[in-house]
């Protein structure tokens, strides 16, 4: 009975956090390039000597779907999508970050921005002159057309990063990250696609699945726990005699 306590509370445990991973998956099921999150688990013995047989369920950290969403043709001059792997550099206030999402839009002072963040380049933050159009090639070329001029300036080329989804994981803002701290080198093959974005990889119906079983899981466990409560009264009714 003592032993099965600390599967049982364990194993509650780790439902509990399996229903608030699909949740936020489901939560961000229109969220343009998403990655939905893979909750992982693992047995682990209880340390201290006579806790041999006592068995308790460890949560790991997050994994990151690999999966590619759906393209969608927009038209938008500033929209861009991945085709097939690779990820978007972009920058905040701790360092390099890496997302699916080409929403791309231009700030006051030219800087070309995705959620608030600075879309890194080849050189740094992409900052775009005033322009009357502009197109992203397939290998990341930014090139615009100024005012008055029917010549087509190179600005910049996108920082595009390859990375198996297995090596990366999610900080606090929902941006991707290697495991290992590091920044990612650049790679020239990842094929960008203009006026197009890559819809969330969240399936809904895969999702809510997931989340009624990880339901099930806790009523279970907790049926469980009643059961060791009762165990443990019988037991000790058996020796007040």
């Amino acid at each position: 009975m003592d032993a099965m306590i600390y599967t049982v509370m364990s194993g509650a445990n780790r439902a509990l956090h399996s229903v608030e991973v699909h949740a936020g998956n489901l939560a961000n099921a229109q969220t343009d390039g998403f990655r939905s999150e893979l909750e992982t688990a693992h047995s682990q013995p209880m340390d201290g000597y006579g806790y041999d047989s006592r068995h308790m369920v460890s949560a790991g950290e997050n994994a990151v779907s690999g999966d590619a969403g759906v393209l969608t043709e927009t038209g938008r001059e500033l929209d861009a999508a991945i085709e097939g792997e690779g990820y978007f550099t972009v920058a905040d206030a701790s360092g390099e970050r890496y997302t699916r999402s080409g929403n791309f839009k231009v700030d006051a002072e030219g800087a070309l921005t995705e959620s608030g963040h600075a879309v890194l380049g080849e050189g740094g933050p992409i900052v775009l002159p005033e322009f009357s159009s502009v197109r992203i090639g397939e290998d990341g070329t930014i090139s615009v057309t100024t005012p008055g001029s029917a010549s087509v300036q190179a600005v910049d080329r996108l920082q595009l990063v390859r990375a198996p989804a297995a090596d990366l994981q999610k900080d606090p803002n929902g941006l991707l990250v290697a495991r290992d701290g590091q920044p990612l080198p650049a790679a020239d093959d990842v094929h960008v696609i203009g006026g197009h974005l890559e819809r969330s990889n969240v399936s809904p119906v895969a999702e809510m699945i997931a989340t009624m079983s990880s339901s099930r899981a806790f009523e279970m466990q907790m049926r469980m726990f009643n059961s060791v409560g009762e165990m443990a009264d019988a037991g000790n009714r058996l020796i007040r005699g």
